[in-house]
């Protein structure tokens, strides 16, 4: 090791990139766009990923939400167009069929005139039970969610967007105990909830309890729409396609009747984009290794080249008595130093669009990458494999310059 510290060994070193400079500096760009390329595709990846479980993070991953549409098909005497609404029995019938069912949430829901003192808005008015949150979290500033207390006495309560809370109250008002009128009704606010998905389906919206909603808009059984979380381990597509075919037995509709009910499957959706990030982070790693093994290959071929410019002199060095192994430290060692150099400046500037890429992109409730970073025992296995590859590709042209012959060497012109 102590060529390592010898200072005529890097003073010749020195002296070999300072008569290539030119070629030197391509090198070192060549191996720096590797690892920078590494390092930004890995970060934005990771950015992505980080997005994405902000969007879903509300929801339970194995749900799958179900509507009524109207039919496209005439059936047992029905004609074509016919709309219709799922009950409260279907829920019954769906909860005592399908064991694989954790969770369903029936809903029900309207656009509101919302009303507090001389302020007031429209906004979405749900009726819903407290397993509502279980499905799809809510996320209270204050406060409580609906409970069953609020379900069997019918309570005219109600919790509400940040939103709405800030269009209806002062700036810095306590709302919990404040009434407001919801169509005229008046409702004693008992939770502010702040909405952290980006995947929104209620919009800023009014919660009440669903047997408050029912008996106030007169929906008897009707329901709107369900929200269904199965079981761990459970195939939800499957799922879905069974839950489907017996709403449509019990509504008499036909069987490939594609348009008489609408959903949408959370854990097909997340599997699609589960499936977007692993390709996309093979390909980081195929883009990334693949430049890193090009620019540690061009080194190899900029260091063989110097060493046939340089036959002359290590002939009169070999001449003078230095050892093969003393040449072929230095020239290893060179091809150490211009990786090591490379790596550290492609992680440096790679940390930092990725920084830019943060401030840009990954600020506000809409951000896109959100916290794009690269964990760093990921970055210490990509530096050492860089160096390793530097130190093994250096081994070729220090073999070609211990083989040379003094002789032969000092014959060249």
């Amino acid at each position: 090791m102590k060529f390592l510290f010898d200072s005529d060994t890097w003073q010749e070193i020195y002296g070999s990139i300072r008569k290539n400079k030119v070629r030197t500096v391509i090198t070192i760009i060549g191996v720096l766009w590797g690892i920078f390329l590494l390092v930004v595709l890995l970060g934005a990846s990771r950015g992505m990923e980080n997005s994405f479980k902000k969007i879903f993070g509300n929801f339970a991953t194995n749900s799958v939400f179900v509507w009524t549409q109207s039919t496209d098909r005439p059936f047992k005497g029905f004609q074509k167009g016919r709309r219709f609404l799922p009950t409260l029995t279907d829920v019954k019938i769906l909860k005592k069929e399908f064991k694989e069912i954790k969770l369903l949430a029936p809903r029900s829901q309207s656009n509101g005139q919302i009303v507090k003192g001389f302020k007031s808005g429209s906004f979405q008015i749900s009726g819903d039970y407290p397993i509502l949150d279980q499905v799809q979290k809510k996320n209270l500033i204050y406060g409580r969610f609906l409970n069953q207390n609020d379900i069997l006495s019918k309570a005219k309560v109600t919790v509400i967007a940040e939103d709405i809370y800030k269009q209806l109250f002062e700036k810095g008002e306590k709302p919990i105990g404040e009434y407001i009128k919801i169509n005229n009704i008046n409702y004693k606010v008992i939770g502010v909830y702040k909405e952290s998905s980006s995947v929104n389906f209620d919009g800023a919206c009014a919660y009440i309890p669903f047997t408050t909603f029912q008996q106030v808009y007169n929906m008897g059984d009707k329901i709107h729409w369900m929200m269904i979380t199965a079981n761990e381990g459970v195939d939800i597509k499957q799922l879905e396609k069974d839950v489907l075919l017996t709403l449509k037995n019990l509504h008499k509709v036909h069987p490939d009747d594609k348009k008489a009910f609408g959903s949408v499957n959370l854990g097909v959706e997340i599997a699609k984009f589960t499936g977007f990030l692993t390709g996309m982070q093979f390909l980081t790693w195929f883009v990334g290794i693949a430049t890193l093994i090009a620019g540690v290959f061009a080194i190899g071929n900029i260091l063989l080249i110097t060493v046939k410019e340089r036959t002359k002199e290590i002939g009169i060095r070999r001449a003078l008595g230095a050892t093969p192994k003393s040449i072929r430290q230095q020239i290893v060692l060179e091809s150490v130093f211009l990786t090591t150099i490379a790596g550290m400046l492609g992680i440096i500037l790679g940390a930092l669009v990725l920084y830019l890429i943060d401030m840009a992109f990954g600020q506000g409730p809409d951000a896109k990458l959100i916290n794009p970073t690269v964990n760093i025992p990921i970055i210490l296995i990509a530096f050492t494999t860089l160096v390793v590859l530097g130190t093994l590709i250096g081994l070729i042209p220090a073999h070609m310059a211990t083989v040379i012959k003094p002789i032969e060497a000092l014959r060249e012109e």
